[in-house]
């Protein structure tokens, strides 16, 4: 192991003081852990490039006083259980006495600092409706495994740095084609910017296009993590309401049009609610830009799952006037620590996103490109897609039915129509705060929709993932709730 100490060839104290006291201090600080092994003397002494004996002196002192212990035959150790008073005696912190950092941070840090949030946790119970889960049990792993075995044993390509700041080109070819056939976009693979997911896309989009103090339209309710990346870049947000027809467009009339810079949709699946967004809005939202100096933001959440109606084609797929950016990623469809999302941008904004691209990340990995290539190119993405959607759906049929027999007039349920949860919002007598907590003390982890208003309130709203779950779960699940809940 290597182990970094610091000598003073100058001072007056002695080598051997100089690496026993490093060495204590690396173990009352924790730099070596109880248990830990520690370099052997030679060793030691040929990185220091002093005697051996000076080594040796060092580690005789520590030995005698209970820091290291020596097992035969194996080497030496940092003992596991040092003696109490030298725990207690001496103070952990190198410098007790030092003043805090002054640090002068950036715009962009600044709103950060005043913003800082709390990470929600998914709720970790037996039976947890978390959302944005989907059933990774059921993803074709031992495929995926050959793929990339057969990549990674064909070339090292992989091992060296991608050539294409926009990613890797046959990947692109590949998405394009897809998205043409599944969602009716209507691109050219250079018009694609492979990115680390949705939330760089967001973040590349902002950077490039957003100034601090221009507006942004975004749904409301919507989705959390965009708002608060837009907040971070120092945007005015606006929200405009949705109903069960998605976006409502004739808001935006009524706005100050010409200041808005961006307005952001969840069209296919609107988080949280669910609601899909119409033709006619999707039409009325496109000729309310053709208008106005503002972009669309199309973020195609779970577009893939589409249980009753048939899909309807994705806003950038009906623009004739490149004012949509579109995004998309493969976390939900596949797994999700795949970081491999995309823009679909207007061509004159393609070079800009590539270097910025190229700036923020350098690239994504070479070698889970190449396997994500040949799983589209082959059809597997599109056959497991199939596959997920009838499983999804008898999952959603399952919840559905168990609300409205447990709750009956009680519950309403939005966005079941699409997608891997539904919102559901539940009369009862408690709060929401209540309600998640008695859920929680019968092992079902819920959580609440009321962060995702701009205004959050009690409105006994909660959202419903069922994607990792199976039918039995769900019907406990809903049952224990029930139970807790008093119906």
């Amino acid at each position: 192991m290597d182990l970094t100490i610091t000598l003073d060839r100058h001072s007056s104290l002695p080598l051997h003081q100089q690496v026993y006291e490093e060495l204590r201090r690396a173990i009352l600080t924790r730099r070596l852990l109880p248990g830990q092994k520690v370099p052997s003397t030679r060793a030691l002494a040929d990185t220091l490039q002093v005697s051996r004996a000076t080594i040796t002196q060092s580690y005789d002192r520590l030995l005698s006083e209970g820091y290291l212990e020596t097992l035969v035959g194996s080497g030496t150790y940092v003992c596991v259980q040092l003696p109490d008073d030298l725990l207690h005696s001496t103070p952990v912190a190198v410098a007790t006495n030092s003043q805090p950092l002054r640090v002068q941070l950036s715009d962009y840090g600044d709103r950060l600092g005043q913003t800082l949030f709390a990470l929600q946790p998914s709720p970790m119970q037996p039976i947890s409706f978390r959302y944005g889960q989907p059933a990774l049990q059921h993803f074709p792993i031992a495929l995926w495994r050959k793929l990339l075995s057969r990549y990674c044993l064909a070339n090292s390509d992989w091992l060296d740095y991608g050539t294409d700041f926009q990613g890797y080109r046959p990947l692109r070819q590949a998405i394009a084609n897809y998205l043409g056939r599944a969602r009716a976009v209507r691109c050219h693979p250079d018009q694609l910017i492979l990115t680390n997911g949705t939330q760089q896309a967001l973040d590349l989009v902002m950077r490039l296009l957003i100034n601090p103090g221009d507006r942004i339209g975004i749904e409301d309710p919507g989705y959390l993590s965009a708002r608060r990346i837009f907040h971070s870049h120092g945007a005015g947000i606006v929200p405009i309401p949705v109903d069960e027809a998605g976006v409502i467009v004739e808001k935006l009339a009524h706005l100050d049009a010409n200041s808005l810079r961006l307005v952001y949709v969840t069209p296919s699946h609107q988080f949280p609610t669910g609601s899909i967004l119409s033709l006619s809005r999707r039409l009325e939202l496109l000729a309310w830009a053709q208008q106005h100096p503002c972009l669309i933001l199309e973020d195609d959440y779970d577009s893939e799952y589409r249980y009753q109606d048939r899909p309807i084609p994705a806003l950038q797929g009906l623009d004739q006037n490149h004012s949509v950016i579109y995004i998309g990623t493969f976390s939900k469809v596949l797994f999700p620590s795949l970081r491999i999302g995309y823009l679909v941008v207007p061509p004159d904004l393609v070079s800009l996103f590539a270097q910025a691209k190229w700036l923020s990340d350098r690239q994504l990995p070479t070698l889970e490109q190449q396997v994500l290539t040949e799983f589209i190119e082959a059809g597997h993405l599109e056959s497991h897609i199939r596959k997920m959607r009838s499983h999804y759906d008898q999952l959603r049929q399952t919840l559905v039915q168990a609300l409205k027999q447990h709750f009956r007039e009680r519950v309403m349920i939005f966005g079941e129509k699409a997608g891997i949860h539904v919102m559901v919002k539940l009369r009862t007598c408690w709060s929401d705060t209540e309600v998640i907590e008695r859920a929680a003390n019968v092992g079902v982890g819920l959580m609440s929709a009321q962060l995702h208003y701009f205004n959050p309130c009690d409105r006994g709203e909660f959202i419903f993932g069922y994607g990792d779950l199976d039918e039995a779960q769900i019907v406990e699940g809903i049952d224990c709730l029930a139970q807790v809940l008093g119906t």
